[in-house]
């Protein structure tokens, strides 16, 4: 393993190691649990009134393998980590599970939760019994990818037959005006097919959804596959939060109320089983897909929204959950299935309990369906005369006026044994990489500010006004994801941060102040104390929103702070100075301002703001330390960005010869070589950047560390989550195909694995047993930074396992054959999950056996 603190434990004085007066039960559990302790640490002994993070120097990784021990032991009560953060000693741990009530050892469905105000057990309904399935066999594996396949080239060869005809009727025009206008009448035209076209094979090859389970693999599962690839590549998806989005979910089935806003681009699947209540507001990043996959099976069910619900931002709500009228459900939170909110009560957490707090800040404002109305007459008509007809006759110019391609598209001989070519080609790229950066920072850096002007904090703004649109325009600019990856974990990205407008006038330059993926609503409102770092997946919720209306609030993260990944920072954020807010964190919005503490969990409770073993790299905090690492740290992340700038020109250039060469045959093979051209672009993507990602772990592959942040070991995992590139793999989800890329990327996967949307950020440190699902959202993450410190190691998930949607598997994790993690669950670093167990909720702790789970399939036999 990767942390090794047994060497630094303390001695232990002889009479600190005393038991409990008496032989009652509290004496023998501590003496047991004292014993598991000492193994765990492979010392003979260790003290019962010792701290386990303060004075013994374990931390959570350690405290993750005892509870793994202990919860091996049947004379033994369960403990979880969450147990261990609130009573650190083994006296006081032991005296809280000799006072706790017996409880089985696989638990109800109701989940004991953390606590809070009225805590009540969520409601499960009990599943009908179904017959377990068997799995599907490699000829329906083979023949689903096949199908797959042909799906892509049918859709691949529409597209190239659109678009060939459109480019000859548009340049066939004299004159600005009438290709223009051209522009703006074929542009119409296949945007309103492209809307239309999902809804149409929706309806052809499904009919209305129903719940109901079907099998991965098989031919039902084509036709799911081939709905939620087309349902969620519709233009329409782009207009979230107007009420256009609201009427593509209609076209699909969906009930949705009158007033309703949907912010959330996660798109729903099974829309027939989804209904939304008049005046509901669900914020974005929520998913409430109606559907999941479960041990080998697609289970679908519905998702009830009641009039005036409020969902919060980084929500999951699983299968055959609801919200009653006016009920809340707060950030970071999840329903799990089964879970149904009454009517008018607030929840949160993962899985969610009730609560106090109220979730909603923003009153309601006048706006009636007029204004919608014309707010979506004014989308269309904005998108259709100017964006669709850039987009188009910006394609059409480029062909005649680039010398590279109109010479291809002249009859007669081939142009590509010309080198002049190839220079064109190769300036052309440069200009379009090279170029996009400073063109893009001069845009960012002027337009938000003076948009800004026109928002003024803490006031209400109506929806699907002028200043709504202002308020949009600025998040979509400045949430332009190339600066942040090329800029994120380097010093740069804290100067093009302060350009877009953040308050880090008092920033301590670390090299690793934020990572690659940081988002805002506005960040012109957005303040970072001094000293704070920041790891991957920041979302700044600058904004509040009614059904009705928004304001937009400033945001300020106190100093000397770390935040985990996948943290959702709310405008009433209580925490200040020195806090720890661990992964997936829900961060509190009532009570006291949290200070020097750490917070972990959803709902969240207070944890050590760091411990002992984590101080080992606090010589980087003197001033000269920090100077000599920090000047080496940015020549190397500099070298860095310049290896990612490269590698993007190449692959546009590559791409930009492939089209030459699709307009070249184009006059001899027609649309035939348009649509073969797509399909070598995405053979093209594969090929390149697993060898970019290759190349960049050649000299040295990824392995465990643990290590200081201003070493080259941490360098070069930088630089391997830089240079190569992810987002190709999303069109393989629910495929074959990716299967074969992540062995292609270095994952020891296994057979028939279902993977729906899955991240792996070290491929080759992650190990997937055979028939595993691997649910949208899903994350295996092999490392951790907590302040100056970097840890990896690697993760097992067994053959048979279930990886719920939005679940987070940490490093150092072995999850055994035929377990389940529920939904938005955060297995912590460390953790062993038994084999056929069921684990769930933030932080993960077992829950029920789920053998009896609807439709269970018959064990993955390899």
């Amino acid at each position: 393993m990767v942390d090794k603190p047994v060497e630094t434990l303390p001695s232990v004085p002889e009479e600190s190691m005393a038991l409990l007066d008496g032989y009652g039960e509290p004496a023998a559990i501590e003496k047991t649990l004292a014993a598991i302790l000492a193994a765990v640490v492979r010392t003979e002994q260790v003290p019962v009134d010792g701290h386990f993070f303060n004075e013994l120097g374990a931390d959570s990784l350690v405290m993750a393998h005892f509870c793994a021990r202990v919860r091996k032991r049947a004379d033994l009560p369960s403990v979880s980590m969450k147990d261990v953060y609130r009573h650190p000693t083994i006296r006081s741990l032991a005296t809280a599970l000799a006072d706790a009530p017996p409880a089985p050892r696989a638990e109800s469905a109701a989940v004991a939760p953390a606590p809070a105000p009225a805590p009540e057990p969520f409601p499960v309904s009990a599943p009908a019994s179904v017959p377990a399935q068997p799995p599907a066999g490699m000829p329906q594996y083979v023949l689903c990818g096949a199908l797959q396949f042909l799906a892509f080239l049918g859709y691949a060869y529409l597209i190239a037959f659109g678009a060939a005809r459109g480019y000859e009727w548009i340049s066939a025009g004299s004159g600005v005006l009438d290709v223009y206008l051209r522009s703006v009448l074929f542009g119409g035209a296949a945007f309103l097919g492209l809307c239309v076209l999902p809804v149409l094979v929706k309806w052809m090859l499904v009919g209305r959804w129903k719940p109901q389970q079907i099998r991965v693999w098989s031919l039902a599962y084509v036709r799911f596959w081939v709905v939620k690839t087309l349902v969620r590549s519709d233009p329409l998806v782009l207009f979230s939060g107007s009420p256009l989005y609201l009427l593509y979910l209609r076209a699909l089935g969906a009930k949705v109320g009158r007033g309703a806003v949907v912010l959330s681009r996660s798109v729903p699947v099974c829309t027939d089983l989804l209904a939304i209540g008049d005046s509901a507001v669900v914020r974005k990043d929520s998913s409430f897909a109606c559907y999941r996959a479960h041990a080998g099976l697609i289970q679908t069910g519905p998702v009830t929204l009641g009039r005036n619900v409020l969902v919060s931002e980084a929500t999951v709500l699983d299968i055959d959950t609801s919200l009653g009228d006016g009920a809340q459900l707060g950030h970071a939170s999840s329903l799990h299935r089964g879970q149904a909110v009454p009517d008018g009560e607030h929840w949160h957490g993962s899985p969610a309990q009730r609560t106090d707090v109220d979730y909603q800040v923003v009153g309601a404002a006048r706006c009636g369906a007029v204004r919608r109305a014309a707010h979506s007459v004014l989308q269309l008509l904005i998108a259709l005369s100017l964006y669709v007809p850039l987009a188009v006759g910006g394609v059409a110019a480029l062909l005649v006026e680039v010398p590279q391609l109109s010479s291809a598209l002249e009859p007669g001989p081939a142009v590509f044994a010309d080198w002049a070519y190839y220079r064109e080609a190769l300036v052309f790229s440069f200009v379009l990489v090279f170029g996009a950066v400073p063109a893009g920072l001069l845009v960012l850096t002027t337009v938000p500010r003076l948009l800004g002007l026109t928002l003024r904090p803490g006031r209400v703004y109506r929806l699907y006004g002028f200043h709504d649109g202002v308020h949009r325009t600025i998040a979509l600019l400045t949430n332009w994801k190339l600066p942040k990856r090329l800029f994120g974990d380097s010093s740069c990205i804290v100067h093009y941060l302060r350009w877009l407008g953040y308050d880090l006038s008092r920033v301590e330059q670390t090299g690793s102040n934020f990572g690659t993926e940081v988002k805002h609503e506005t960040p012109l409102l957005s303040s970072v104390g001094r000293g704070t770092m920041v790891a991957d997946g920041l979302s700044i919720m600058n904004a509040d929103f009614s059904s009705t209306a928004f304001r937009v609030s400033r945001v300020s993260i106190g100093p000397r702070n770390f935040l985990g990944n996948r943290v959702a920072y709310p405008t009433q954020g209580r925490t200040g100075d020195n806090c720890l807010l661990a992964t997936k964190v829900m961060v509190p919005v009532d009570g006291e301002v949290r200070e020097g503490v750490g917070l972990l969990g959803s709902p969240s409770f207070e944890i050590p703001r760091s411990v002992l073993r984590d101080s080992r790299f606090d010589r980087f905090k003197s001033r000269e330390e920090l100077r000599r690492g920090l000047a080496a740290k940015n020549r190397h992340n500099a070298a860095t960005m310049g290896w990612y700038l490269l590698t993007r020109w190449i692959y546009a250039f590559a791409l930009a010869l492939l089209a030459s060469g699709a307009a070249e045959l184009y006059g001899q093979f027609g649309v035939s070589a348009i649509a073969l051209a797509d399909v070598l672009v995405v053979v093209f993507t594969i090929a390149y950047f697993v060898l970019v990602e290759r190349v960049v772990t050649a000299f040295r592959p990824l392995r465990p560390l643990f290590c200081s942040i201003y070493t080259s070991d941490f360098w070069r995992r930088e630089r391997y989550w830089k240079v190569p590139s992810e987002t190709y793999l999303k069109i393989f989800n629910g495929t074959p195909f990716k299967n074969v890329i992540w062995r292609l990327l270095g994952v020891r996967l296994g057979r028939m694995v279902f993977d729906d949307g899955c991240y792996l950020t070290e491929r080759a440190m992650a190990a997937i047993g055979d028939g595993c699902t691997l649910n949208s959202g899903s994350v295996v993450q092999c490392h951790s930074q907590e302040d100056g410190a970097f840890k990896s190691d690697r993760s097992t998930i067994g053959s048979g396992c279930t990886l719920g949607v939005g679940a987070f598997v940490h490093y150092g994790v072995t999850v055994g054959d035929g377990a389940v993690l529920a939904p938005d669950s955060f297995l912590m670093k460390g953790e062993v999950v038994p084999q056929e167990a069921s684990w769930g909720g933030n932080p993960a702790r077992p829950l029920r056996s789920h053998s009896e789970d609807e439709g269970s399939q018959a064990p993955w036999h390899p």
